[in-house]
């Protein structure tokens, strides 16, 4: 999740000069340009630019580089710093179940798209709406277990959508330290008093709770990622609804990263601690698991309705193409017919978390499909990301603004269609680059 806030650079630093070391390395980070002040507006991205290109002669930063093949456990991506294609072992995608690939959902997409046409040319109120819309809300809202549904145009503005439509500014939101940048920029839209208490950190948001009825003013609500997810690990729900119920709070679980992964049919965090009707709203994306484009919230059936008249995101924007919300229900079917995807993932992440921690790696507190390799310092993180590229593998490097200064990391995705082989050659391509790189002893 992107780090929240940012500072201007530190007296007697410039965003505009390089700032080399004594080693000649700029240990400026992407923080340095958000704040720079000029009195022209344009002044910060020219300083950025020179920035990038350095990162990216030295190639440390490989953002954007565009796919040439389906993505699956390997992919063909266009190296833009060599100017030729290579095939990755991909470990950067949120294809967890592999359902983008799957024959029956790419059908399902030509086939609405053939009868529905390309895309619709209005909003859900004005035109917008497709018979497969219905249709969608209606099986995630039963996938889910909960009584309606409403589909955003993406999992962003679900939550922009949702928060700014049911907190005000008289009301407080209170929301873990790490959460998604949607849910901080859906604060900032509410223009509600946003309380953030330590990542996961139940004293500290009870303390929150606390202080803030005894204020008396407004509701509450308490949102929080199911999955971090640059970290992995899982948000402390049944201690969250438990402080919820005592201090007459509402929650809403942002299952982006745990839908198709978490809870024993996949349908998400609820599931997977038992809470399933103790969450009041369950927010998704359909871009991960679900193998589309889109979001969604589930809850009760008036609040439902509240949100698609009161949602900005939703009522002023068009929707997502009739033939990705096919896909979309394809992709639904074949979660509960194929419950074996589900089991597989597991089994995958199981195998490549035990031998990376076997390696001595830190891979924090990950229970998900993410395993998040734990560095700190960002130079090092870029050059064991550099380092696995070399060997043909593709993963994130994760630096300032997706995580803190100081937290960064490669972030690893499993999902079921890697093979044992893939596994055991993706954990000598990070022992090998690790070893090269100095983040762990020895030599490759």
């Amino acid at each position: 999740a992107p780090a929240t806030g940012a500072a201007a650079p530190a007296p007697g630093r410039s965003g505009n000069a390089p700032a080399p070391g004594a080693d000649g390395w700029d240990h400026r980070s992407m923080k340095d340009f958000t704040e720079q002040r000029d009195p022209d507006l344009f002044a910060k991205t020219r300083s950025f630019a020179g920035y990038l290109r350095s990162r990216e002669k030295d190639r440390l930063y490989w953002y954007g580089m565009p796919l040439h093949s389906r993505c699956g456990s390997r992919a063909v991506i266009f190296d833009e710093l060599e100017g030729r294609k290579r095939e990755f072992l991909m470990f950067a995608s949120n294809n967890y179940l592999g359902l983008a690939n799957h024959p029956s959902v790419i059908e399902a997409v030509v086939d609405a798209t053939r009868t529905y046409g390309a895309t619709h040319t209005g909003s859900r109120f004005i035109g917008g709406t497709n018979m497969l819309h219905k249709e969608l809300e209606r099986r995630l809202a039963a996938f889910k277990q909960r009584p309606a549904c409403i589909v955003y145009p993406g999992g962003y503005s679900a939550n922009l959508g949702a928060i700014s439509a049911l907190v005000k500014s008289y009301d407080t939101l209170v929301v873990d330290r790490l959460n998604h940048m949607s849910i901080v920029d859906g604060a900032r839209l509410s223009g509600a008093v946003r309380k953030i208490y330590r990542h996961n950190d139940m004293a500290d948001l009870e303390r929150i709770l606390s202080r803030s009825a005894a204020e008396g003013t407004g509701g509450r609500l308490i949102v929080a990622d199911g999955v971090f997810s640059m970290h992995g690990d899982v948000c402390d729900l049944p201690e969250i609804v438990r402080l919820a119920k005592e201090y007459d709070a509402r929650v809403m679980i942002d299952d982006a990263h745990a839908t198709g992964v978490l809870g024993v049919r996949g349908s998400g965090t609820a599931e997977h601690f038992g809470l399933k009707g103790e969450v009041d709203l369950e927010l998704g994306t359909m871009s991960k698991t679900l193998a589309g484009m889109g979001g969604f919230v589930v809850g009760e059936e008036e609040v439902v309705e509240y949100l698609r008249y009161y949602s900005n995101s939703y009522v002023f924007a068009a929707n997502i193409p009739a033939g990705v919300a096919a896909g979309l229900i394809a992709s639904i079917d074949v979660i509960e017919s194929e419950p074996e995807r589900l089991k597989r993932l597991w089994t995958n992440i199981g195998t490549l978390r035990d031998r990376l921690l076997d390696a001595g790696f830190d891979l924090e507190h990950s229970e998900s499909a993410i395993l998040p390799i734990v560095i700190g310092d960002e130079r090092r993180a870029m050059e064991l990301g550099r380092a696995v590229r070399a060997r043909g593998l593709f993963c994130q490097t994760v630096v300032y603004p997706g995580v803190p200064l100081g937290d960064a990391r490669l972030r690893v995705s499993v999902t079921c269609e890697h093979t044992p082989q893939d596994l055991e050659l993706a954990a000598d391509i990070f022992v090998d680059a690790a070893r090269e790189t100095g983040v762990l002893p020895g030599t490759p």
